[in-house]
């Protein structure tokens, strides 16, 4: 109480006498029965967090895909798919040529690692190709063939055209690494490391797993949560005190499959009602003036009533 009431930089409880809640009403920032393994960072990262926050923050690292919440990506695969897709589809089907949709991409694409992709929409329209070997050359007709014929599709913009982040959410990173948050980035794209360096963002991510190194590891892509629960892991975070950040339903997906302390859903799309379905524990269509205690807010409340509230105050 005495070190609540002179408004210290942190308060640590030590709970010798298993009376943790005890200390905890009284003002104590921090509660465990023994120092044991922390170190010196945790300090750091506990007074920064209680500095920004105003309590020592209820998660401890955010984990960020990339196209279309971190950059505007998004929309550049979109038109990619759609030129490869509609190319192909017009010379299969001749006078009865169906377009490649938004909807399609959004329902079968997007989010998904390549090759998933192309897999996903070619057996909406009822088409069967061989896999193929992720060596062959775009345009060969196999799923690979396809897929590489997307990724050149996507690199012919990106060069002509640069790559633009979202301002508010590199706000939001580098509040989060100033705050002493921990900060990952986990994306589909094998052009990850790519896309952040040219956009100057590369050294604000503390661990990147991407379509690169999912391929290396052997994890599975989206709406499997493995990506996220290894960028999670490499941070030294455990998923219940992770933020994930998506933009995609097969994205969000992944963050309920893998019981995150909080999904957050960026409707860049207008599509608020499919990523809360989809397990969003919170929507909007950018990160605009939320702030780190709004964060703070919706884990704490998340983990007290098992959803965010429906209410403030």
């Amino acid at each position: 109480q005495a070190g609540a009431k002179g408004q210290f930089g942190l308060v640590v409880g030590l709970a010798r006498e298993h009376n943790e809640d005890e200390l905890r009403s009284a003002g104590a920032d921090v509660v465990f029965d023994d120092w044991g393994n922390h170190t010196l960072r945790d300090l750091d990262r506990w007074v920064a967090g209680k500095r920004a926050v105003g309590r020592v923050p209820s998660y401890d690292c955010a984990v960020f895909d990339l196209d279309g919440v971190i950059t505007k990506t998004a929309k550049v695969h979109s038109l990619a798919w759609k030129a490869t897709f509609d190319d192909y589809l017009k010379k299969q089907q001749g006078s009865q040529f169906q377009e490649f949709t938004e909807q399609d991409y959004l329902t079968y694409v997007d989010g998904k690692p390549r090759y998933d992709g192309v897999q996903s929409f070619l057996q909406s329209r009822g088409i069967s190709l061989p896999f193929g070997d992720k060596n062959d050359p775009a345009g060969k007709e196999t799923v690979c063939g396809i897929g590489n014929v997307k990724n050149d599709k996507f690199l012919e913009v990106l060069a002509s055209s640069g790559i633009e982040p979202y301002d508010s959410t590199v706000r939001l990173l580098r509040e989060l690494r100033a705050a002493g948050l921990r900060v990952g980035v986990a994306s589909s794209s094998k052009n990850c490391e790519y896309v952040l360096k040219t956009a100057g963002l590369l050294d604000l991510m503390e661990t990147r797993v991407d379509g690169v190194v999912s391929a290396e590891l052997g994890l599975k892509g989206k709406p499997e949560p493995d990506i996220f629960v290894t960028a999670a892991k490499n941070l030294g975070c455990l998923p219940a005190r992770t933020i994930v950040f998506e933009d995609a339903v097969s994205g969000v997906q992944a963050g309920a499959k893998g019981q995150f302390g909080l999904v957050v859903g960026l409707a860049r799309e207008h599509n608020e009602d499919e990523l809360r379905s989809a397990g969003a524990d919170v929507v909007f269509d950018d990160w605009g003036n939320h702030t780190l205690r709004d964060l703070d807010r919706w884990v704490a409340g998340k983990r007290a009533v098992g959803r965010v509230p429906s209410y403030d105050c």
